[in-house]
């Protein structure tokens, strides 16, 4: 990778505060081929983000909650079809809203079909988000649920739809994740610790930010008046009730680099067998049928903005990606696999062009046009350096 070129890019985007600062790195095959620091780690303070600034990865979470769940299911302790009543017996609870009354109150009825890991995976179950589907919003404000809040009762939110009849982006990986503490016997902060982070050497990956961590953790912003950036008070909950398996991780961009490249490699990094390469093959294949992944809508301004990835072009779910069907204008390949934070943190995995990517910011909303634009432009001049080396 030519340095320079990118660190520009970067530098660039933190003098005309776009970001109050960013880390961003790029790997192959061989491992990491860079790594770009810029900024402070507050718009408040001097202190400068580093490799090793810690970030909440938000939705990036779930691809690790994907692999513990599938490292269950080649022990045989999960299967992907089985329904997860049995399971969890809180599911014989939940409930497809249609609606709500003159008064106000919810309209339930009972699923047509059970609830699957397969499913939960794909978002195809049929739970969201508060802040991206209205009945779901009108079903937490009517019962008073915060889903961020890391308490129980936050995911008993109903359905959306029946299993299986659509694609809808939502909590689905947090009922992962118990999922995983009830087969498993352990919660799911011990559980990837164990199976995941200790032997890629995740260190900083956590969702209980330690004090050593603390010191390095990047503080959250949004834009204020004409865009202007400002620091905003953000913390996950640190004594949960349970480990929000769709959204509770902190990290940082070396330690995700090692998950990306133990994806990459077909379950192993470093000597250490994560999955079964056959596992990854089909987490990285469409397993959604002739569903589509849909724009993401929002209603909640303060968390999201609408967003579509690759407008226009057809997507496909894997087992906890984002898979693309054609080559897109950044220079990313068909059947790259990807996902975002809500603070904008951003992955990619492009298998054809043995290349993977990751940026990191804190900016809230989700989609904020500024880091969109930096992290396509960023992507773009890989790609542009890749077939650069290849002419030559």
């Amino acid at each position: 990778m030519n340095k320079q070129r990118l660190d520009k890019l970067l530098e660039k985007a933190v003098s005309e505060s776009e970001v109050p600062g960013v880390v961003a790195a790029v790997a192959n095959k061989e491992g990491v081929i860079y790594e770009g620091v810029f900024g402070n780690r507050s718009i408040d303070s001097n202190e400068s983000m580093t490799s090793e600034s810690v970030f909440w990865i938000a939705s990036m979470t779930k691809a690790i909650t994907s692999v513990a769940a599938m490292q269950l299911v080649e022990q045989g302790k999960l299967n992907l079809d089985q329904p997860l009543n049995k399971v969890l017996p809180k599911l014989n609870e939940i409930k497809v809203m249609e609606g709500t009354d003159d008064a106000g109150q919810p309209i339930l009825r009972e699923p047509n079909k059970p609830i699957t890991l397969r499913g939960l995976l794909t978002h195809t179950a049929g739970f969201t988000n508060i802040f991206s589907n209205e009945n779901t919003a009108k079903y937490a404000q009517a019962k008073g649920l915060d889903m961020r809040n890391g308490q129980n009762e936050s995911i008993m939110t109903p359905l959306a739809f029946d299993p299986g009849e659509k694609w809808e982006y939502g909590i689905n990986t947090d009922w992962v994740g118990k999922t995983i503490e009830a087969v498993s016997g352990q919660n799911l902060r011990d559980y990837f610790k164990a199976n995941i982070f200790t032997p890629l050497s995740m260190k900083d990956t956590e969702f209980v930010i330690q004090p050593e961590m603390r010191s390095r953790l990047v503080g959250m912003h949004a834009r204020g008046e004409e865009g202007k950036l400002i620091e905003i008070p953000f913390e996950m909950p640190q004594e949960p009730e349970f480990y929000m398996g769709a959204g509770g991780l902190y990290s940082t961009a070396i330690d995700y680099m090692k998950f990306l490249q133990m994806i990459f490699h077909g379950g192993t990094f470093n000597g250490k067998r994560i999955l079964e390469s056959e596992t990854v093959k089909e987490m990285c294949e469409n397993q959604i049928g002739d569903l589509n992944v849909l724009p993401l809508t929002s209603i909640d301004p303060t968390l999201g903005n609408e967003y579509e990835a690759f407008p226009g072009m057809v997507k496909k779910w894997g087992l906890g990606f984002l898979i693309t069907t054609e080559d897109a204008p950044s220079g990313r390949k068909s059947g790259s696999l990807s996902w975002a934070g809500l603070a904008n943190t951003f992955f990619w995995i492009d298998p054809d062009s043995e290349i993977m990517g990751v940026i990191m910011t804190q900016v809230l909303p989700f989609a904020d046009q500024k880091i969109l634009n930096l992290s396509e432009e960023f992507e773009t001049e890989v790609y542009e350096q890749i077939t650069e080396k290849i002419k030559r």
